[in-house]
């Protein structure tokens, strides 16, 4: 018979769903309008429905510990971990597959500088922070702190790096070194934290402790040396590009017969990201070196990319805001408010946090960029530079570290007193950090197209860097820097990346016409298209007789448009919507193929 089953995944779930469906209708308008993302609302609609507000949100009540033995971990924290290894996972094989082909190759330099010598100052200048405000704190716990927000979080970058702000204001290099960046460093967190904890624990030796070194600092960087640099990062890395690279040739070679579906072609990158998630799990290497090197080796000669793009990916966005929406409205459930305000226990306040927030975010950043960003090739000038100094934010990279700090370290109460303080204060301190970088950062890109807007700053629309892209229906809102073209296409300027041209062997036929194609065209010559552009408006597309650029990249597209005769761009009055639309300029001879 019929049940009410009020059961905590019934009511968790349930407010999920309303929450995305209210997220959905309004998308647009938040994330392109005003620029807010998906990281802010989620973080407030979970702090506003979790256990210390409304309590629909309870993550104690979610599940157990799933059969682990390891009993360091309890449910909530169990829980957080995977969560974050699942989002940052995923999100970094995405971000190195949508990088330029060979990209780490080209820019190692910079990248090289980005990792080692910037992190480390970061990693002082924070570690340095802590000491300096937080109560109870020595230097080496000071240190794990530092090394668990000195990441650039990949997951709020990609708003930064990829979002419709950046597609209108951010020029394309400085993106790209941005994700780059963050998609690197994120699991070269790890030195840090694992330097911090090694010499930390072999000043505190105990007997029977599976988490002591002992034999002093020699011991602690022999460990660091083989176990963190050698085994975590470097096999991680070559584990994770061997995937890539083998997995790009794999689904080629079933993508050049045909056995593969276009929804599982374009989730490949996901899939990848779940294996090794899982996989380096179970082996003990770094699951985040091994996902960004696997995204970039799988776009390593630029065909995945190019493949994805020409098939219009809108799958793996989909998914990507799904899993943020989720984890950042889990993060804000889970905000541990009882542990802010302790005077007595631990010295941190409300005031001690913010204080603290504001030093962090202020100068944990900047200051080392301003010293290196002229050994960075990739940033050309000092605004530049501000830009990338200011906007690094702490996210959710930095609530896995404090979590998986807790599983390095003895549990609470049975480690010295030094370890016991970290326990209680780590938490708080990390979590006030992380909340206080999505305020922040997610506020100023509002606050600086404002700024824009009031200053008229032009966006950036390069006529010979565009991407003419086909409108699949009237009511899809136009991208964030783009104007209409043609009834059925959108021109597109300053995207985050595009595929080279390529000549691939193997699709040599597929660029050329197929036969019967070929014989009506040459039997019909080049065609006029009348097509309509309003209610009393009309205007006429002249057809080629052969597809001259079917295949072929964006900028081949438009250059040879260019070099056809075209002087400018004629600007047309949208009858129905009051809107400007570009077409190409009326003269006889030229010829215009949509790219794909």
């Amino acid at each position: 018979m019929p049940e009410v089953d009020t059961s905590q995944f019934n009511v968790e779930v349930t407010i999920l769903g309303i929450f995305l469906a209210v997220f959905a209708l309004f998308s647009h308008v938040i994330k392109e309008k005003w620029y807010l993302g998906e990281a802010l609302p989620a973080v407030i609609v979970g702090m506003v429905l979790g256990p210390f507000a409304a309590k629909f949100i309870i993550p104690e009540l979610m599940g157990g510990k799933g059969g682990m033995e390891d009993e360091s971990y309890n449910k909530v924290d169990y829980i957080t971990v995977g969560v974050c290894r699942i989002v940052i996972g995923t999100q970094l094989v995405v971000t190195g597959f949508q990088l330029p082909k060979k990209y780490i190759l080209e820019r190692w330099k910079d990248l090289l500088v980005l990792m080692i010598p910037l992190r480390v100052v970061m990693w002082l200048i924070t570690s340095s922070l802590v000491l300096l405000v937080i109560p109870k704190m020595n230097f080496l716990t000071s240190l794990v702190i530092g090394a668990c927000v000195t990441c650039t979080d990949p997951v709020l970058t990609q708003a930064i790096a990829r979002g419709a702000f950046a597609d209108k204001f951010v020029p394309r290099h400085l993106r790209e070194i941005i994700s780059a960046e963050a998609g690197a460093t994120d699991g070269f967190g790890f030195p840090f934290l694992m330097l911090a904890i090694y010499l930390m624990r072999s000043k505190n030796p105990m007997e029977e402790d599976e988490h002591t070194v002992g034999g002093g600092n020699s011991t602690a960087i022999t460990s660091w040396v083989t176990e963190t640099l050698l085994w975590y990062i470097t096999c991680s890395a070559i584990y994770g590009a061997a995937i890539g690279y083998s997995s790009a040739k794999l689904v080629r070679y079933v993508s050049r017969r045909r056995w593969i579906e276009g929804e599982m072609y374009l989730l490949w990158a996901i899939i990848l990201g779940l294996f090794l998630i899982g996989s380096c799990g179970l082996i003990g290497t770094d699951d985040f070196t091994a996902c960004f090197a696997c995204g970039c080796f799988l776009n390593w000669d630029g065909h995945y990319h190019a493949e994805t793009t020409k098939r219009q990916d809108d799958l793996n966005p989909a998914i990507e805001t799904l899993l943020n929406l989720g984890a950042f409205a889990y993060i804000g459930a889970v905000m541990p408010w009882d542990q802010f305000n302790r005077p007595e226990e631990t010295g941190i306040t409300y005031a001690v946090l913010i204080g603290l927030a504001f030093l962090v975010l202020l100068l944990r950043r900047m200051p080392a960029m301003f010293m290196a960003y002229k050994g960075i090739e990739s940033i050309h000038t000092w605004r530049e530079a501000l830009f990338m100094g200011y906007f690094g934010p702490i996210g959710i990279g930095a609530i896995f570290y404090v979590e998986h700090s807790k599983h390095l370290l003895p549990e609470f109460a049975s480690g010295a007193e030094d370890e016991n303080s970290l326990h209680e204060v780590m938490t708080p301190v990390v979590y006030f950090l992380v909340l206080s970088s999505i305020l922040v950062h997610g506020l100023s890109i509002p606050a600086l197209s404002v700024f824009y807007n009031y200053q008229h700053v032009p966006a950036i629309q390069d006529p010979h860097d565009v991407a003419v892209l086909p409108r699949r229906s009237r009511f899809e809102p136009l991208p964030a820097n783009a104007i209409p073209g043609t009834h059925h296409d959108v021109v597109v300027f300053n995207r985050f990346s595009r595929p080279e041209e390529m000549e691939l062997e193997d699709e040599a036929e597929s660029r050329s016409p197929a036969p019967l194609e070929a014989d009506i065209e040459n039997a019909f010559g080049a065609r006029e298209r009348t097509t309509s552009f309003g209610s009393d408006s009309s205007r006429t597309a002249i057809v080629p007789p052969d597809p001259t650029y079917r295949g072929g990249g964006v900028t081949s597209v438009w250059s040879r448009y260019s070099e056809e005769g075209r002087d400018g761009i004629e600007m047309d009055d949208d009858l129905d919507k009051g809107k400007q639309r570009m077409r190409p300029a009326r003269k006889p001879g030229v010829r215009f193929s949509m790219p794909f």
